[in-house]
């Protein structure tokens, strides 16, 4: 299967999706119950991965904390206002083992979707949760020195952090899985990577889920770096990255590696064995809504930005409709994906929903679809299916101001696309709240004595400009408020 250096990603929450499901059969959905022709439309619209959220074994013990969990409640009833028990089925990441949950249909029922989304070109990557593991994972029973023990003492001091649990050989003091930030997650137990053990069996894992996917996308995987283990727990650790990557790909040489990755490590990660790592950063500064940080985040090296995850919403973040402006949306929209690395999508951005669905959820809100955004995703997919926008080389354009004392050149972002096969493209976007005007230098060659047509793919417009003025001074451009837009850029002949 050929793949595409700049490839595109969406996830699906899995569980929330079957329900869906669920409704329109009169009985439960399981993965088997996933329709051809909602595989073939994730096909049409450019996909190379498909994410499936939440698809392990999780037990009852996280259950109830889910449904126990005061401050959860409250938040999942603001989701959904008509909340029923069932609804809260538990976090998918408080994970009792690596099989697929039954109510799921098993792991033939995986088997069987992942040959579906195979036979049409798609990729499937699942999760990967190397910090914690759920309550009554059998390892609590069978190996507890996989986890970190507590005193009485750590108890009082961090009663968050700490809990008793319940085993036939005898309780046992054991502390939940926590970033060094925040208290623990009390659905988690902690494990120890101070333990050689532990490691190995994580590897173990790790090696299993690679042979029922294609990628795994590994929960706050910077947590389990020696400095950070070290920091929240005051345990040495040996390095778990790179020998547990390097043991995938013995095996599975094409199997891909996904960081959730925060606290600008994400170069530490990249290093240490993972394609791809969220691109937090990006993200912040497009919401802060100023264009020179977001314009000098693109100068870091292409070794660097071609392994950078861009989004504008998962399952952790806001919705992006909930936290954009609608003309800002685009823009960031704009801006994110017509970058370098892998463009990540979430399920229900397209039609701008605004409620953020728990991964303790298995239901989510009826919402209505904005259907000028979706239409616009709907622009800006078909440009993502480009080849050039797939294959080509990408580069970080400068501008000049339009005239003496025109501060708002510093408003503008400009990339060039160029393919092997001449295809060019000029992305440019006003990210500020205010008209702004610039002359972009072009970095296409032979420019002179031709016509040259810019025709933008985002609505009708088309302009055609000589090229002796273009290889002089560049085009100028003078757009509105948060304006987007994608030129294709052709010849069309020479001047007379």
């Amino acid at each position: 299967m050929e793949h595409a250096p700049y490839p595109s990603l969406y996830q699906i929450n899995t569980r929330v999706w079957l329900t869906e499901f669920s409704r329109e059969l009169g009985r439960p959905a399981a993965l088997d119950d996933i329709p051809d022709a909602e595989l073939d439309h994730l096909k049409e619209l450019g996909f190379d991965w498909i994410w499936m959220l939440s698809v392990w074994q999780t037990g009852p013990a996280g259950r109830q904390v889910s449904r126990g969990n005061p401050e959860w409640r409250q938040e999942f009833q603001e989701t959904l206002p008509d909340l029923r028990e069932e609804d809260i089925a538990g976090s998918g990441f408080a994970i009792t083992g690596y099989a697929v949950h039954d109510h799921l249909g098993g792991d033939a029922a995986l088997a069987r979707l992942r040959e579906r989304l195979r036979l049409r070109g798609l990729r499937l990557m699942l999760d990967f949760v190397p910090n914690h593991t759920g309550l009554d994972h059998p390892w609590v029973e069978d190996h507890p020195e996989y986890y970190i023990p507590g005193t009485e003492l750590d108890l009082a001091q961090a009663p968050k952090n700490y809990t008793w649990v319940k085993r036939r050989q005898g309780d046992l003091l054991l502390a939940h899985g926590r970033d060094p930030y925040f208290p623990g997650w009390p659905d988690t137990l902690q494990l120890n990577y101070g333990n050689p053990a532990t490691q190995v069996a994580m590897a173990t894992e790790l090696l299993k889920i690679a042979g029922w996917c294609d990628g795994v996308r590994c929960d706050m995987a910077m947590l389990v770096l020696p400095d950070v283990f070290e920091r929240t727990w005051g345990l040495q650790a040996q390095p778990f990255w790179r020998q547990a990557t390097e043991r995938v790909r013995e095996r599975f040489p094409d199997f891909c590696f996904m960081a959730e990755v925060y606290w600008d490590m994400e170069w530490t990660l990249q290093q240490q064995g993972f394609d791809y790592t969220y691109d937090k950063r990006l993200y912040d500064r497009l919401r802060d809504g100023r264009a020179r940080p977001v314009r000098e985040h693109f100068r870091a090296g292409l070794e660097y930005q071609n392994k950078l995850a861009r989004f504008l919403e998962n399952h952790d973040e806001p919705r992006a409709a909930a936290t954009f402006p609608p003309e800002v949306h685009e823009a960031a929209a704009v801006i994110s994906f017509l970058a370098p690395g892998l463009r990540f999508f979430h399920q229900g951005q397209f039609q701008g929903h605004t409620k953020r669905i728990s991964p303790h959820l298995g239901r989510g809100p009826d919402e209505f679809v904005d259907q000028n955004l979706e239409r616009f995703y709907d622009q800006l997919l078909a440009v993502l299916r480009r080849r050039v926008v797939r294959n080509g080389v990408w580069q970080l354009l400068e501008c000049a101001s339009a005239w003496e004392g025109n501060w708002t050149v510093d408003c503008f972002l400009a990339f060039a696309w160029q393919g092997l096969d001449g295809e060019r493209l000029l992305v440019a976007v006003n990210y500020a709240p205010n008209q702004s005007q610039c002359y972009v230098a072009l970095p296409f060659e032979k420019l002179a004595d031709h016509r040259w047509r810019f025709s933008n793919l985002l609505d009708s417009a088309s302009y055609d400009r000589e090229g002796n003025d273009l290889a002089a001074h560049g085009i100028f451009l003078d757009l509105r408020p948060w304006q987007a837009c994608v030129f294709a850029v052709e010849k069309l002949g020479k001047l007379e």
